[in-house]
């Protein structure tokens, strides 16, 4: 085989063997590859749908785009012509200009009309009874996520909703906080979290636990800004509200509160983002402690601007067992 033709398979190989990797890549992500997480609510089905439409036509135009690149690489390749020496004069071609303006038209057109064909199916939730019909609202913070259900009780880094009914999620942030944006991959698409201003989405799912992320930069701490949905049949959403509404100052509240408040910035035994908060008077003094949560001190927001009088008697039960559960009171 003359050594130019021998040249020219090999950049080929390396061009597909490339090509073929990267899609090789995406399979074996952390996230699961190219395709989004499993869809468990219509909403979240049709945003996949979308994906995986666009994915396809994306594709498509990738092969061919660069498919002609190669094959123009190698057929007007300079070869052994000097570097000086004009090449050949290639005249445009009218048909061709068409074909290359129309095809992407039609395609664009393609992708529009059927992610408006998908888009009342992800903005509007179905009509449910107004009987099992729940709204709760989603507070976004730096750097936890506040959920408080109809009847007042509250609950923080986990969301606790009915199992198969259609659950309506009011979005928003204090107005002095930051924008944050709300997202469960498996349960919809992403809704902003702006100070001051309510957003809307819902989902309606099976009984599961669903991650939920902060998907927009908020601050030092925004990659541990995630929270947990747990769909639970309906009269257990019920007996876990019910139970909440009765004690909004339990320890149970207090210890959501450290695990998911105090704990994305500080530790008991060591510094963190922090100072350590081991054997500090202040967790003992409401007075201190309330203002702290209240107005923040120097770097630390004012994580707790918005809560009622019984959440801070909550931190407060909670924090005064940390002589007896001190290994238990921070993250790891």
């Amino acid at each position: 085989m003359p050594n130019g033709v021998g040249r020219r398979a090999a950049v080929v190989a390396f061009a597909v063997v490339a090509v073929l990797l990267v899609p090789a890549t995406t399979a074996f992500a952390g996230n699961g590859g190219l395709l989004p997480l499993p869809a468990h609510s219509p909403n979240a089905h049709r945003i996949r749908d979308a994906y995986v439409f666009v994915t396809i036509f994306a594709a498509i135009i990738f092969v061919i785009v660069e498919g002609a690149l190669l094959v123009l690489i190698t057929r007007y390749r300079r070869g052994k012509r000097s570097r000086y020496q004009e090449g050949p004069q290639i005249h445009g071609s009218t048909r061709l200009e068409i074909l290359w303006t129309v095809v992407p038209v039609i395609m664009l057109a393609a992708i529009g009309g059927y992610v408006f064909y998908k888009l009342p199916g992800i903005s509007d939730a179905p009509p449910a009874a107004a009987a099992n019909e729940t709204t709760i609202t989603v507070e976004g913070h730096q750097f936890y996520w506040l959920f408080k259900y109809p009847n007042g009780a509250v609950s923080i880094g986990t969301m606790i909703a009915p199992a198969g009914e259609v659950v309506h999620e009011d979005i928003t942030a204090p107005a002095t906080d930051v924008n944050h944006s709300w997202w469960v991959p498996e349960l919809g698409g992403k809704t902003d979290a702006i100070p001051g201003q309510v957003n809307h989405t819902w989902f309606q799912a099976p009984v599961g636990s669903y991650v939920a992320r902060c998907a927009e930069l908020c601050g030092i701490q925004h990659a541990l800004m995630d929270a947990t949905v747990k769909v639970v049949p309906r009269a257990e959403y019920e007996a876990f509200i019910a139970a909440r509404a009765a004690a909004p100052g339990s320890t149970e509240v207090g210890k959501e509160e450290w695990l998911n408040v105090c704990s994305s910035c500080h530790r008991l035994s060591e510094t963190y983002v922090g100072p350590a908060l081991g054997g500090n008077p202040l967790l003992r003094d409401r007075a201190g402690i309330t203002n702290l949560l209240r107005h923040g001190l120097r770097q630390m927001p004012a994580v707790g601007a918005t809560w009622s009088e019984d959440q801070i008697d909550a931190l407060i039960h909670y924090t005064s067992t940390f002589p007896k559960q001190k290994a238990n009171g921070f993250r790891s």
